[in-house]
């Protein structure tokens, strides 16, 4: 039986390599962790790295580094791309024969791009160069890196061959270490995939660096970008097998449910059903100096995590081209949905010829707002509202996002939106300009939007009291359906237990205020219909008869019928007869004598003195009542 290890708590970060092909990157990971990541064929017979490379390094007890070594050859580009999304801390790699190279550059743009903070240069092959020549790189380095994030770094000389200054490099990455922001294993599962491949006996095996939230033996996951779930049959970390993996970590996962040619570089695990994949993105964009002018719908390679797609950038906020070394306002169409976040850093490169021109940050995914499309937006307009969620904090976002929603928005559309912890979003959302409807709904309205629909709820009312004096209120769903459309009938409640205005009686909406004023002819006409029916007994006239000689027109005849039906002072049995409660009360009463006996129609005719005409109905009024019960052609008194 295998021999499952339980990591202790460690902090983990992601160390990467970056730099020119053959300035010794590779050797230089060897030289740390004695761990040779160079692992294809073709890159031991060429002697250069072609694709990802993987090793780990224990610098202090508690201290963890996963280290990701880069090909540095331009045509291997992409792939360095795909392992530097996760890096915490980079090795900027110069060797001292060389000095400052053209990929050299590309790759400190790239770090720089990806927000990358902190890093050590390294000048390496320290013993091909003498002491004079080593000074004079470092001086190199140091004005090459001036007013960047590397800066202050460390410029460390080393020789993998000799391990001079090897010792002294991990004791500076330590250091450095124990100051770099970890990433969250509290935040949403995602793992983007730099490989995945079958291994016999096991399956489906996926590798990548964790860059949020934990992953756990047994769990249920997606790759996102394809819609396909699977289970975790197994985890490893640094070679060991482990049942729960943290941010910060380089991850082999086992899953069952899936075959590896489903899956691959550039598809993202997460959580089921937590993300969407998207189509759409608007981004702060630098534009490298070294680049030539970017123009409106150009084409480009776009790379973000471990994923690479075609895509095409429309400008935001201009219309003259973005010039070299300039930051725009950009959205950009994506060929293939991929897993985005507000907060995500990315590198663009040329459509053709292939080299790095920029990079950015993502500022909003666009994704299908709840209850309703929202309207299309100008360019001046997106513009604006890309400006504004640039610079927003989390509680400003919920807000623009909050308000550029139809009728608010879930908890859970704005997880997606955002990537912020359920808790953090409801506790934004409980204070501010929001109202928000805790369990089962967790929705989250502009407390403008919502004062403002209770005030239309109390003007359509009231317009409506108005115009029927006579009836109590309008009926509630007419209310609903007029001023919240298809939104959730909960968010229509709230708003209405919100009002201090409008009350709820059954189907109904009234005024507060709201009180029946008869004029004298109705009061008359009301007196003279409730007389009619209380005199006629069980042998009531007909209802027509009734309303034509109550004095006032037939429309406001019918009002008041239904005035003394809803105010129980008359009883509907059917469509067509009307009785007054008082004879209803006498016939339950007589009925009550025959409690348990079972009769038919005829008996029921003898005993209440009346014809078929009164009695079928009234029979079926006293079934619905449960007076009676019938049993095929008999009844029973309850």
């Amino acid at each position: 039986m295998r021999r499952i290890a339980v990591l202790l708590p460690m902090i983990n970060i992601i160390v990467g390599t970056a730099g020119h092909i053959d300035h010794g990157k590779t050797a230089l990971v060897r030289a740390l962790t004695g761990i040779e990541t160079d692992r294809l064929a073709e890159e031991k017979r060429r002697g250069i790295s072609i694709d990802l490379g993987f090793a780990w390094l224990d610098l202090a007890p508690g201290l963890r580094a996963g280290l990701v070594d880069v090909p540095g050859h331009e045509r291997f580009v992409k792939n360095m791309l795909a392992g530097a999304g996760g890096i915490d801390i980079v090795l900027f790699v110069i060797a001292a024969d060389e000095s400052i190279k053209p990929q050299t550059r590309e790759h400190f743009e790239i770090c720089r791009l990806l927000g990358i903070s902190a890093g050590i240069v390294v000048v390496t092959k320290a013993d091909l160069a003498g002491p004079d020549l080593v000074e004079l790189v470092k001086l190199e380095a140091s004005e090459f890196v001036a007013g960047s994030f590397l800066e202050n770094a460390p410029i460390m000389a080393v020789s993998a061959k000799t391990g001079e200054g090897v010792a002294e490099l991990k004791d500076a990455l330590a250091s450095l270490a124990r100051h770099v922001r970890l990433k969250s294993a509290q935040g949403y599962l995602r793992l983007p995939v730099d490989r995945a491949f079958s291994v016999k006996g096991f399956g489906t095996v996926v590798t990548g660096t964790l860059i949020s939230g934990a992953l756990h033996v047994d769990q249920e996951v997606e790759a996102v970008e394809r819609g396909l779930r699977f289970r975790v049959r197994g985890i490893q970390v640094h070679g060991q097998s482990v049942t729960k993996a943290l941010a910060g970590q380089r991850t082999a996962v086992n899953v069952a449910g899936v075959d590896a040619a489903d899956l691959g570089r550039g598809v993202t695990v997460g959580e089921p059903g937590r993300f969407e994949p998207v189509s759409t993105i608007d981004c702060e964009f630098d534009l490298l100096a070294s680049a030539k002018p970017l123009k409106h719908r150009a084409p480009i390679h776009f790379h973000a995590g471990t994923a690479e797609t075609i895509a095409e950038v429309r400008l935001l906020d201009r219309a003259a081209p973005v010039e070299p070394g300039s930051r725009a306002l950009v959205r950009i169409h994506l060929r293939e949905p991929l897993l985005l976040l507000p907060g995500d850093r990315f590198i663009v490169r040329m459509f053709s010829p292939v080299v790095t021109i920029g990079g950015g940050r993502v500022i909003d995914i666009a994704q299908p707002r709840p209850g309703g499309a929202a309207p299309r937006l100008s360019r001046k307009a997106a513009a604006e509202r890309a400006r504004s969620l640039a610079g927003a904090d989390a509680a400003e976002r919920i807000a623009i996002l909050v308000d550029s929603s139809a009728r608010g928005i879930s908890v859970k559309d704005l997880i997606g939106r955002t990537g912020y912890q359920e808790g953090e979003i409801e506790a934004i959302a409980q204070k501010g300009p929001f109202v928000y409807l805790p369990h089962p709904a967790q929705w989250v309205a502009g407390k403008g939007w919502v004062e403002g629909r209770a005030r239309r709820i109390h003007e359509v009312t009231a317009a409506f009291h108005r115009a029927n004096p006579l009836l109590p209120g309008i009926p509630k769903e007419q209310v609903r359906s007029q001023e919240l459309g298809d939104a959730p009938e909960f968010l229509f409640e709230a708003i209405l237990q919100r009002s201090k205005t409008v009350v709820a009686e059954g189907d109904i909406l009234r005024l507060t205020t709201h009180r029946l004023h008869l004029k004298q002819d109705e009061e008359t006409a009301l007196a003279r219909i409730e007389e009619a029916f209380a005199k006629a007994g069980l042998t009531v006239p007909a209802l027509a008869e009734v309303l034509a000689a109550s004095g006032v027109d037939p429309a406001r005849a019918r009002t008041l019928l239904q005035l003394l039906l809803r105010q129980g002072r008359l009883v509907r049995a059917s469509e067509d007869l009307v009785f007054h409660p008082s004879a209803i009360r006498q016939l339950k009463q007589l009925l009550a004598a025959h409690k348990g006996e079972q009769f038919a129609v005829p008996v029921f005719k003898d005993w209440t003195g009346i014809s078929r005409k009164y009695a079928i109905p009234l029979l079926e009024y006293l079934d619905r009542e449960r007076v009676t019960r019938r049993e095929g052609d008999v009844r029973v008194v309850l």
